[in-house]
């Protein structure tokens, strides 16, 4: 992406994520309970709730709300969720993806189909964008963690297919199929655990976004993220770095 605005855009998104700490939990939990319920609550022989409990660990999630969330899974009052999954179109034409965790299918279609029509997109049919991103793993690192070569070469040792550095972190990118075990080979090598871990949608080929129209798709995004159902929120869009700065100083 142009700029690396990746992780501009992460700078600029702590904010918003830091005034809504505890909606972010809440999502964490989600998470961490539906992987405690899938595959049982040992981390060793579970790796989504691995990578589950790590990112939240990373976001700084208290103990106590993991252990209770992992708790929750094998209590007789633990919520069933279905994942849902919605594709439509942003501001300007942008592809999104909503990953969502709920437990009332028609609740959750009915608000995110809402929320994309107060923002001027709309909400397409399944695989109506899909098209426009690949499946991947992609892991996050701080970039004091190491400099570029060395991350470079650790991440294709452990298997990964992509590596992107700069002053603001790292990012490694894996086949989908490969992530848990590039996650724990990075992790061993380094001697550090990764800040994010996960599945993402990443976008064949960006957007470059102006000032304006950023400014539309992160109203989007931020009205997404703040529904309690939705989990991420991928996007086939690019914002240069100068903009997303202009954007976190309005």
């Amino acid at each position: 992406m142009a700029g690396h605005s990746k992780f501009k855009n992460i700078m600029y998104r702590k904010g918003a994520q830091d005034k809504k700490r505890s909606k972010m939990f809440s999502k964490f939990s989600r998470e961490i309970t539906v992987a405690a319920k899938m595959g049982g609550p040992e981390m060793d022989s579970n790796p989504r709730l691995r990578l589950a409990v790590a990112t939240a660990r990373a976001q700084s999630m208290p103990k106590d709300n993991i252990e209770r969330a992992i708790a929750k899974a094998s209590g007789g009052d633990a919520d069933n969720y279905d994942e849902m999954r919605y594709e439509g179109y942003g501001p300007g034409g942008i592809g999104v993806i909503v990953e969502t965790l709920t437990d009332n299918r028609n609740r959750t279609a009915s608000d995110v189909r809402t929320i994309f029509s107060k923002a001027g997109g709309n909400l397409g049919e399944s695989g109506s964008v899909g098209f426009m991103f690949d499946r991947v793993g992609e892991i996050t690192f701080a970039a004091d963690v190491a400099d570029a070569d060395t991350m470079f070469e650790a991440a294709l040792e452990a298997g990964a297919d992509e590596v992107e550095s700069d002053e603001d972190g790292h990012a490694i990118y894996t086949e989908s199929g490969d992530l848990h075990s590039v996650v724990s080979a990075l992790s061993d090598a380094l001697g550090k655990e990764p800040d994010g871990a996960k599945l993402i949608f990443k976008p064949k080929e960006p957007m470059v976004l102006d000032k304006d129209a950023a400014e539309k798709l992160m109203r989007l995004i931020d009205n997404l993220e703040d529904n309690d159902d939705v989990q991420t929120v991928f996007g086939n869009y690019d914002i240069p770095a100068d903009v997303m700065e202009a954007l976190a100083e309005a």
